[in-house]
């Protein structure tokens, strides 16, 4: 079996493409700022970026943050596996990232093109947002009593389960360059998902619907990071919602939901 080297491997998506690999029979290796032995920040490159990389043949890049560094970490990922002779390198990126001009996708969409331009064999997967992120976003969103959500934008969350299993399966295949997106099985509205939601966690709000302003609004409400021709995904948000929360007759009760807007 081949040697794997998976960048933040302890995230949401890492940990399962980890988990996924060595039930397989591979050799994993992971990466992240704080696991040792491969303890190391991309950001900042380094010996121990050479050492974590000797002997591997595949890297699957899940490492990323909105907070910035994306590109500085790329380029030390593409330098060293360069010189660990790496035969492939499998990157995980966002459906829309050519099409949002949103800066975390600006960023994504720059480190696509450093590996497209890497001279390494490389595979590039991107999906739609994760069940979990519109959860993380709901729970801020729905801390005031009444909960704001973009009017007229819609989204199509993924299971970060089936990103997984996908990237597991290109990461052991032969550099296939950029294959096709894998989308969730629904697009819906914001409104209509922050209101499931709201069931599924008993909060009662109103809910909102604001107008924005600028060009990353308006390519989110015209669909630009939405792939209803790959929507290939199995597991509904609802379907998540439920696996996380569970049901309960309180929470249907208290899950109400007014509309403004």
């Amino acid at each position: 079996m081949t040697t794997i080297l998976v960048t933040g491997g302890t995230g949401t998506l890492g940990r399962l493409v980890t988990e996924r690999l060595r039930a397989d029979g591979h050799e994993v290796r992971v990466l992240s700022r704080h696991t040792q032995p491969y303890a190391v920040d991309l950001r900042e490159g380094g010996a121990g970026l050479d050492a974590a990389l000797s002997g591997v043949a595949t890297v699957v890049h899940c490492a990323s943050s909105p907070r910035g560094g994306d590109e500085q970490a790329a380029d030390h990922l593409i330098a060293a596996a360069r010189r660990a002779g790496v035969g492939h390198l499998v990157y995980i990126s966002i459906v829309g990232v050519d099409r949002v001009p949103f800066g975390y996708y600006r960023s994504k969409l720059a480190v696509e093109r450093r590996i497209e331009e890497s001279g390494l064999g490389w595979t590039v997967l991107r999906a739609t947002q994760f069940h979990d992120l519109l959860v993380t976003l709901f729970q801020g969103l729905s801390r005031p009593p009444l909960m704001a959500v973009p009017a007229r934008v819609a989204d199509q969350p993924v299971e970060v389960a089936e990103v997984a299993d996908r990237l597991a399966g290109l990461a052991v295949g032969a550099p296939a360059g950029r294959v096709p997106d894998l989308a969730g099985p629904e697009v819906r509205s914001f409104d209509s998902l922050a209101r499931s939601y709201l069931r599924a966690t008993g909060r009662r709000r109103a809910v909102a619907n604001v107008p924005l302003l600028g060009r990353t609004y308006r390519a989110f409400r015209a669909g630009g990071h939405l792939a209803p021709d790959r929507a290939v995904g199995k597991v509904t948000f609802e379907e998540y919602l439920t696996r996380r929360f569970g049901q309960s007759e309180q929470a249907g009760r208290a899950g109400w939901a007014g509309r403004i807007g």
